[in-house]
């Protein structure tokens, strides 16, 4: 017998759940896209875009998803030959550098593993080194996908400074963005690539990239920037067709409007402690199922290390595989795989998931998947240790 019928739980790191009220704004036939109130909408979109990400800078909205971001930062970065320093901390720093590599930017990867933070140290040594100043930009994720790693960015941009070198700072925030504290200006960041299906809580559809001025100036000449991908059309257009070069996303963009004013109705530092908090839950049942099994523990070891949005964990193969599909097919609620942990052909692959707790999620979705993760544990005679659910709760009840 299967329990899984209802409103399932999409509990991966994106896409993330959708509010109802995202959907509700989505559903509407295609409006006059040359004047009159789509035009008002997006309007009002770009000082909210800007509120979200910290900055007071420029950004452009892409049809795509992160991918898309990745490759019009790429684009209105670099010219064929410049050189990167991509610090990669999990599969999708590795993948941002590929997506460079492939369009004829010069990539240099300080690979830091699949459960390390960026070594500070090593980047400013790396910096000092490169006295040709060739390297144009520095290349990071703030929060990998796949490992959970967070790269605090203040110290980044304090290294780069400490090594005197003039590299632009470029972060991923697909994972992140409001979800994690970010805050571009404040920290010197000049470029910010993320999408709108995570912590934006909007259907993928939408990439975004920020950038500062001074970035703008440097990068005007890029032999990368097709006029698709070109960012000063899209930032400073003439006309609204500029926006998109071509047709506007219409109904991406009645849900976007909705999602941003829910989290201008909670407020952004209440939408980071939340996630802060429901993480610290997540780990909180983690550490109390690890105690009475080592095989399971969380990918990130330091808290201080790990994203506010995603969780990766192993339990062992086959067990988390197993475990996967347990709470899918027998409660509703879809965890994620272990992206980047081991290849698909490898039976390690079934023993890492990753637990998703971004954008629209509160206490009670939180502790309900928790609770659904131990009674498969228990189905599965997977052995665990004692008291994750308590220890959830405490987190959620005292904030301890």
């Amino acid at each position: 017998m299967t329990l899984a019928a209802g409103r399932p739980y999409l509990a991966i790191p994106g896409p993330s759940v959708i509010p109802d009220r995202v959907l509700r704004a989505m559903h509407r036939g295609s409006p006059n896209i040359y004047e009159g109130p789509l035009i008002e909408l997006v309007a009002g979109l770009m000082p909210d875009l800007r509120l979200v990400a910290g900055t007071t800078g420029h950004v452009a909205i892409y049809i795509g998803n992160g991918h898309a971001g990745w490759e019009a930062a790429n684009a209105n970065l670099f010219n064929r030959g410049d050189r990167a320093l991509v610090l990669a901390v999990g599969q999708f720093g590795l993948s941002w550098a590929n997506s460079a590599r492939a369009m004829g930017v010069e990539v240099e990867v300080m690979d830091f593993g699949k459960s390390s933070p960026v070594d500070m140290g090593r980047v400013e040594a790396a910096l000092r080194a490169d006295t040709g100043h060739r390297i144009k930009a520095v290349l990071t994720t703030q929060v990998d996908t796949a490992s959970s790693i967070k790269t605090d960015i203040p110290s980044l941009r304090a290294a780069m400074d400490a090594a005197g070198h003039p590299a632009l700072l470029a972060v991923d925030c697909i994972a992140s963005l409001g979800c994690d504290e970010f805050r571009m200006d404040d920290w010197g960041v000049d470029v910010m690539v993320s999408a709108c299906q995570k912590g934006l809580m909007t259907p993928p559809g939408l990439a975004f990239v920020w950038f500062s001025e001074a970035a703008r100036l440097r990068c005007g000449r890029s032999d990368l920037a097709t006029p698709y991908w070109a960012w000063g059309p899209r930032a400073e257009p003439e006309e609204f067709w500029q926006l998109w070069d071509g047709t506007a996303p219409t109904s991406h963009l009645y849900g976007l409007r909705e999602a941003l004013d829910m989290i201008a109705e909670e407020g952004l530092p209440q939408v980071w402690a939340r996630h802060h908090t429901l993480a610290r839950t997540v780990w909180a049942a983690f550490d109390a199922w690890g105690a009475g099994n080592p095989a399971i523990a969380m990918n990130v070891a330091d808290p201080a290390h790990r994203g506010w949005s995603v969780t990766a964990a192993r339990l062992g193969a086959p067990h988390a595989t197993r475990l996967r599909d347990w709470c899918e097919k027998q409660a509703g609620v879809t965890l994620g795989i272990g992206l980047g942990m081991a290849p698909s052909t490898d039976p390690a692959y079934h023993g890492f998931l990753r637990v998703g707790h971004m954008g629209h999620v509160n206490a009670h979705m939180t502790l309900g998947a928790l609770a659904v993760m131990e009674a498969g544990m228990i189905a599965l005679d997977i052995p665990h240790g004692e008291g994750a659910l308590s220890a959830a709760v405490r987190v959620i009840g005292t904030g301890a």
